[in-house]
């Protein structure tokens, strides 16, 4: 084998890792592409809930303190906390610190785990007092902004699992690398949402 061949086997084989201090864009192009996608389409929910609030203050001020804030708070530490450990969980790996990488993206999906449990008492909760989608329009628009929502942050614990795996690699490529700062920015997205959906459901009067 020549010296060429040897060398670039080398190179292949080291993590090429982005420079943090070069200004960029994390993950790839099309997550981004993706996150607006859904970050619009959920703005357009948000829009159509303040429109029916302005048109039926008296129903959704009823709905609203039959809401369980206390939950909506959990929820909210919760998902805050995840997105902390996702942070640390990028930037163990991308400074090569492997035991910090796995335990930070597993502190981040049990954040997530512990929202989805949250989620499906106060579900329960609200279905036990009989508030269903047949009661009203306030109940409507709360499960399908909620579930909507449920559903991403499912889709984002299969992510940050896949993260995890990631992590525990002894080395990734930069390909591979910023797919894993992809799937922490949808991560992020799932929480930037909820920030906006508990104080626009729970808390505006």
């Amino acid at each position: 084998m020549s010296t060429v061949e040897t060398s670039r086997g080398v190179e292949s084989a080291r993590p090429a890792m982005p420079d943090p201090a070069r200004p960029r864009i994390p993950g790839e192009a099309g997550i981004w592409v993706f996150i607006g996608g859904e970050t619009v389409a959920f703005t357009f929910l948000f829009v159509i809930w303040l429109y029916s609030h302005s048109q039926h203050p008296d129903l959704y001020s009823v709905g609203q303190q039959q809401l369980a804030v206390g939950f909506g708070a959990v929820d909210t530490l919760l998902l805050l906390a995840s997105s902390l450990f996702v942070v640390i969980g990028v930037r163990a790996v991308r400074a090569g610190l492997r035991p910090l990488g796995p335990i930070a993206f597993a502190g981040g999906l049990a954040c997530g785990l512990g929202f989805a449990i949250s989620k499906v008492i106060e579900w329960g909760g609200h279905i036990a007092a009989g508030q269903v989608v047949q009661t009203n329009e306030f109940w409507v628009y709360y499960y399908a902004l909620t579930g909507m929502h449920f559903f991403h942050l499912l889709i984002g614990m299969g992510v940050l699992g896949w993260c995890f795996l990631q992590a525990r690699k002894p080395a990734l490529s930069a390909q591979r690398f910023a797919y894993l700062e992809g799937g922490a920015c949808f991560w992020h997205m799932v929480d930037f949402l909820w920030i906006v959906l508990f104080p626009l459901i729970y808390l505006v009067r």
